[in-house]
């Protein structure tokens, strides 16, 4: 089987915005961004295509720490970015289309975040 070019790129929330923008710029699609809870935080993943190949970029943050939506350079990103939110309390800043914790009808408030 031939490479696909598959690549984890670990970064600082100071990076992100920059790797983001360099992703749009180098024309890759956003794939997909989910989160998962780790101790004390959450580990986020926002994987970008471009023909047989992917990135994701992967930073941790403090579950206290905010960081910024990339709606504005990938506006489908709006319903990962609401998931996060909602259901793992992710803090994300200046969603474009933000459903306020309505994404879901959930009893239980961020029920996949680690306690």
């Amino acid at each position: 089987m031939a490479d696909t070019g598959c690549e984890i790129i670990p970064i600082t929330t100071g990076e992100f915005l920059m790797k983001v923008m360099e992703m749009k710029n180098d024309h890759y699609r956003l794939m997909q961004a989910h989160a998962v809870s780790v101790e004390n935080g959450y580990e986020l993943s926002y994987t970008f295509g471009k023909d047989y190949e992917w990135v994701s970029l992967r930073l941790v943050i403090d579950e206290n720490e905010e960081i910024p939506s990339i709606t504005n350079v990938y506006q489908a990103a709006f319903l990962y970015e609401n998931e996060m939110a909602e259901l793992f309390g992710v803090k994300i800043r200046m969603i474009s289309v933000d459903y306020q914790d309505k994404l879901y009808r959930i009893d239980d408030e961020t029920p996949m975040k680690k306690l």
